[in-house]
C-alpha cells in the first residue's frame, strides 16, 4: 500500500466530508496525483482507524442535539352539518352527498326540535334536508352523544298513536337515555266476587294448579259456566273462605306481653348405678381380656404331662 502523508491524509478527509463516497471527485479535485485505486485502499484502511470511529461518535452528537422542528398547519374539518360557519360557506344537511345546501336565512324564526329556543351561536341541520329541521349547539352535543333528543318532537301518526300515557307524554323510545326511563301506565285486575266464588265452585274443572303449569292451555270457559249454572246454590249460603288478614306487630306483641311462653324444664338424665352400662364399666377386668402376650402365671404353664 502506498504511504501517505499527514498533509494528504487531511485532505482525503476533507474531500470524503465534502462529496461522500464519490472517489472520482475526491481523486479530480483534491488528490490528482494519486490513482484511483490507492484512494479506495487508503479509505479501507482508514475505516479501521481509531479517528473513523471518534468523527462518527462526534457527527451522531451533533445530530441529536440540532433542535428538530416539525411545523404542523392548524386544520380543522368543517361540520358538514353546520348551517353556517364562521367564513359564511353554508353547510350540507347532515353529510349527505349531493344534497342542496341551505343557508341560514332559510331557517329564520325556526325553533329547535329538541328544546324549542330560537337563538344559538351555533345551528346544526338535523334530519331529511326537505323538512329543514335544526338543532342548536347543546342539543346538537346531545344528539351526537345519546342519539336521541332532550325533548322528541312529536309528528302526527305519534299524536294519534296509542303508546303515549294519560298524561300524553310519548312511551316510544327514540333514543335518548331519558326517554327509557319513562315507565307506561300500570294496570290492577280486580277479581269479581262471582269469580271468585267459580274458583271454588268449579274446581275440579279449573284445576288451577294444573293450569298453572300449562299457562298456554285453554280453559273452556262455557263448561265453566254450565257448572256453576248448576251447582251455584250450593255455595250461596256458604260464605267464601277467605284468608286471615295479617295482625300488625304491635298486636302480636301485646298478646306475647299478656301470655309469655312458658319455657319447658329440661333436666339432663344421668345414667342409673343399677343400669347395665354402668355396671359394665364399674366391673374390674378379667383375666380373659389379656392378650395372647401377656404375662401368665406359673401355675398356667402346661409341661405336657397332664
Amino acid at each position: 500500500m502506498e504511504e501517505w502523508s499527514a498533509s494528504e491524509a487531511s485532505l482525503f478527509e476533507e474531500a470524503l466530508e465534502k462529496y461522500g463516497k464519490d472517489f472520482n471527485d475526491i481523486r479530480q479535485d483534491f488528490l490528482p496525483w494519486k490513482s484511483l485505486t490507492s484512494i479506495i485502499e487508503y479509505y479501507y484502511m482508514w475505516k479501521t482507524t481509531d479517528r473513523y470511529i471518534q468523527q462518527k461518535r462526534l457527527k451522531a452528537a451533533e445530530a441529536e442535539s440540532k433542535l428538530k422542528q416539525v411545523y404542523i398547519p392548524t386544520y380543522n374539518k368543517p361540520n358538514p352539518s353546520q348551517i353556517s360557519s364562521n367564513n359564511g360557506k353554508p353547510g350540507a344537511m347532515n353529510g349527505a352527498v349531493g344534497a342542496p345546501h341551505q343557508t341560514q336565512n332559510s331557517l329564520i324564526g325556526r325553533a329547535c326540535e329538541s328544546c324549542y329556543i330560537t337563538q344559538s351561536h351555533q345551528w346544526y341541520s338535523w334530519g331529511p334536508p326537505n323538512m329543514q329541521c335544526r338543532l342548536c349547539a347543546p342539543c346538537w352535543i346531545y344528539w351526537k352523544k345519546y342519539g336521541g333528543l332532550k325533548m322528541p318532537t312529536l309528528t302526527n301518526e305519534d299524536r294519534f298513536s296509542p303508546n303515549q300515557t294519560t298524561e300524553g307524554i310519548p312511551v316510544r323510545n327514540t333514543g335518548s337515555p331519558k326517554s327509557a326511563v319513562k315507565t307506561r301506565q300500570s294496570f290492577f285486575l280486580h277479581t269479581t266476587y262471582l269469580t271468585k266464588l267459580a274458583r271454588q265452585v268449579c274446581r275440579n274443572t279449573l284445576q288451577l294448579k294444573r293450569a298453572a303449569r300449562r299457562p298456554f292451555a285453554l280453559i273452556n270457559c262455557a263448561a265453566i259456566r254450565a257448572e256453576y249454572a248448576d251447582r251455584h246454590c250450593e255455595f250461596i249460603g256458604n260464605p267464601l273462605k277467605i284468608k286471615s288478614t295479617r295482625k300488625s306487630l304491635s298486636c302480636i306483641i301485646g298478646y306475647l306481653e299478656i301470655h309469655p311462653a312458658m319455657k319447658p324444664n329440661i333436666i339432663k338424665s344421668t345414667p342409673s348405678l343399677q343400669s347395665s352400662m354402668s355396671k359394665r364399666l364399674l366391673a374390674p377386668p378379667g383375666h380373659s381380656s389379656l392378650s395372647i402376650l401377656g404375662k401368665r402365671n406359673y401355675s398356667h404353664h402346661h409341661n405336657g404331662l397332664d
